[in-house]
């Protein structure tokens, strides 16, 4: 778990985004509290995106943590209210990373989208628990079972998906006026590619196939939008220094 995700725990131990709608009304958590809430929802995310949520027990994430079982249930009232709890912790994480990554800063719009394809790639890397994602790991696990769970992870994965859309509608404006393609459809269409890549990734056990993955994604782009090819390293689209070549 990076510094920044760490950040995100703390902030969801003081009353986060994930405590919105309980926290009204009630006296401010104490110091002890605070820690304690942010151990487990750590602890959370490290585990269930080792084991996933049905084989993660309560037993598990209270050992992991330090805190007894009292303490646990005092913060979360069962595993799937933890599990609400951590998918909003991730989701500000990612956001988090997301909006101040360096292709943010670049120009066009094309180089913003093939620069997030490429970052995508970029962070592929530690264990493969660390890369993958929580929702779409909850979503695969849950999505019969646990409606409230899986409509939050769909909230979330739509969500992210929809910070592209305005990137690719102004691309296809510039570069492919004359596509039919929805620029939301290819949104989500990423984020398929995404789950599929962390899917292969863990049944491979490597995170070859996923990379290989992203740089398909990003020559399909490049053919839809009608741009000659560029290196699949190209360090303008991770550092967001325009470098000249790429999309023109």
């Amino acid at each position: 778990m990076g510094e920044w995700e760490r950040d995100t725990v703390r902030r969801e131990g003081r009353g986060g985004r994930g405590a919105r709608g309980k926290g009204r009304g009630r006296r401010r958590a104490g110091a002890g509290e605070t820690d304690t809430r942010g151990r487990i929802l750590e602890v959370t995310l490290n585990l269930m995106r080792a084991k996933g949520y049905e084989a993660t027990t309560v037993d598990d994430l209270c050992a992991a943590a330090g805190v007894t079982k009292g303490a646990f249930f005092h913060h979360f009232h069962s595993k799937e209210h933890l599990a609400r709890e951590a998918a909003n912790c991730f989701a500000e994480f990612a956001a988090g990373i997301f909006s101040s990554a360096p292709y943010t800063k670049l120009k066009d719009p094309l180089e913003r989208f093939l620069g997030y394809i490429d970052f995508r790639r970029e962070i592929l890397q530690g264990p493969i628990e660390g890369f993958t994602c929580l929702l779409g790991t909850f979503v695969q696990e849950t999505y019969h079972l646990h409606p409230a769970l899986r409509a939050l992870c769909h909230e979330h994965i739509w969500g992210h998906a929809s910070t592209l859309v305005e990137d690719i509608r102004a691309a296809k404006e510039k570069y492919a006026p004359a596509s039919e393609f929805d620029p939301e459809g290819l949104a989500l269409h990423t984020q398929a590619v995404l789950q599929g890549a962390f899917i292969l990734a863990k049944a491979q056990g490597s995170r070859e196939p996923a990379v290989e993955s992203l740089q398909h994604l990003r020559r399909y782009v490049e053919l839809l939008f009608g741009v000659s090819a560029t290196t699949s390293k190209e360090p303008s689209y991770v550092t967001g220094q325009d470098s000249g070549s790429g999309a023109s």
